[in-house]
């Protein structure tokens, strides 16, 4: 029988603000088996990137990575969002270790080809080193990860914290009975974007994208739902889509 490992996905909102941050951190550090915890940090890049003159420019909802910008996503993620993840896991009896996928050679990716739109040091995932993350987790360590990887010749790059936690559930579940959850603002996918009271209680592929043709999600919920999706066809046990109130409760949306 695998091993249990929980992943957590943390959104911006839920990183800006510390009693909540706490609460889900200390929620989490309650379950049962291995544990990986995930975040991003774009608010904040964009906020930083304002105080010292650097535009910030989004495609989509994407955010084009310039060598300036990369600079920033680097200080921001791999810096204070991840350095504060792990002082506040230490606080509450999680020993961990804060990795960018640069570390110990944690997940590598390849640079986003140019087709429309440039995307500039942006990368997407291709190998993740299940021997080494393992052997961390096996002595108790809480990995937690910033959304930087690299290409292997000594390139970071920038990369959708969501879809590393996709891309880490489905390496990971070859190995490990992987329960994946994204925690976000809201407290699940709505049925009417205008109304929290209105969480979808279960979601499957094909509902998913007759309501993507009718434009019933949020654009910014798509791509999370993609990564969700491609993480449960994959062989990740459980998914599911929640806000921090949810995930206390273990409500929200879950994807089947």
């Amino acid at each position: 029988m695998k091993e249990m490992l929980h992943i957590l996905k943390i959104g911006g909102n839920v990183l800006s603000n510390d009693l909540v941050l706490a609460s889900v951190l200390s929620a989490f550090s309650k379950k049962e088996g291995r544990k990986i915890i995930v975040h991003g940090g774009g608010k904040k890049a964009t906020v930083l990137a304002e105080k010292l003159g650097i535009p910030s420019i989004f495609v989509e909802g994407r955010r084009i990575t310039d060598t300036d910008s990369l600079e920033i996503a680097v200080m921001t993620y791999a810096g204070w969002y991840n350095k504060i993840i792990v002082a506040h896991c230490h606080s509450i009896g999680l020993s961990a270790l804060g990795l960018s996928g640069a570390d110990a050679n944690a997940i590598l990716s390849v640079k986003r080809p140019v087709k429309e739109v440039d995307f500039g040091w942006v990368g997407d995932p291709v190998m993740v080193n299940i021997q080494t993350l393992s052997h961390f987790m096996n002595i108790d360590l809480t990995l937690v990860f910033c959304a930087v990887t690299h290409d292997g010749q000594g390139q970071l790059l920038n990369t959708n914290a969501d879809t590393i936690a996709s891309t880490l559930a489905t390496a990971l579940s070859n190995i490990y009975s992987v329960n994946l959850t994204y925690c976000l603002e809201l407290p699940g996918v709505l049925e009417d974007v205008s109304n929290p009271n209105t969480v979808i209680p279960s979601l499957n592929r094909s509902a998913f994208i007759e309501g993507r043709e009718k434009g019933y999600f949020h654009a910014g919920m798509i791509p999370k739902l993609e990564n969700a999706f491609n993480a449960i066809e994959n062989g990740v046990k459980k998914v599911v889509i929640c806000g921090p109130d949810s995930f206390l409760t273990n409500g929200g949306t879950h994807i089947c």
